[in-house]
């Protein structure tokens, strides 16, 4: 069992910055690829961006390439996105997510365990 915390959400002007943080406990952190997704309202749940379980490697949604960067560390047990240059189109609630799958996984149900999210609101 994993339990997964978000926290660093808020109200951000466009082309700002936030940093996401998840901090995760439970079993073994560093054999856990972990990602990103978001939801805004009305809208199903996308993914946004996944790091392997070393850290070596990851891959974006387009539209966040470029602008967002996920990053993690094994030895706090936690994963973090920085988000720059952030658009109202931003708005979301975002999720970290965790799976023992292998490879870059970026679908919802390729994820077991999930966070209870973080607001994200971009707007002047």
């Amino acid at each position: 069992q994993v339990s997964l915390v978000e926290s660093g959400g808020g109200l951000v002007q466009p082309g700002g910055s936030l940093r996401l943080s998840c901090a995760a406990s439970g079993r073994i952190f560093s054999q856990n690829t972990m990602a990103w997704f978001r939801q805004a309202p009305g809208k199903e749940r996308e993914f946004v961006a996944v790091i392997k379980r070393s850290g070596a490697s990851t891959y974006y949604r387009d539209s966040a390439q470029g602008r967002f960067t996920i990053s993690r560390d094994n030895v706090k047990n936690s994963v973090y996105l920085q988000m720059n240059f952030l658009k109202p189109e931003d708005t979301a609630v975002y999720y970290c997510a965790a799976t023992n799958r292998i490879g870059l996984p970026t679908v919802v149900y390729e994820y077991d365990y999930w966070g209870q999210g973080t607001q994200v609101t971009v707007s002047s």
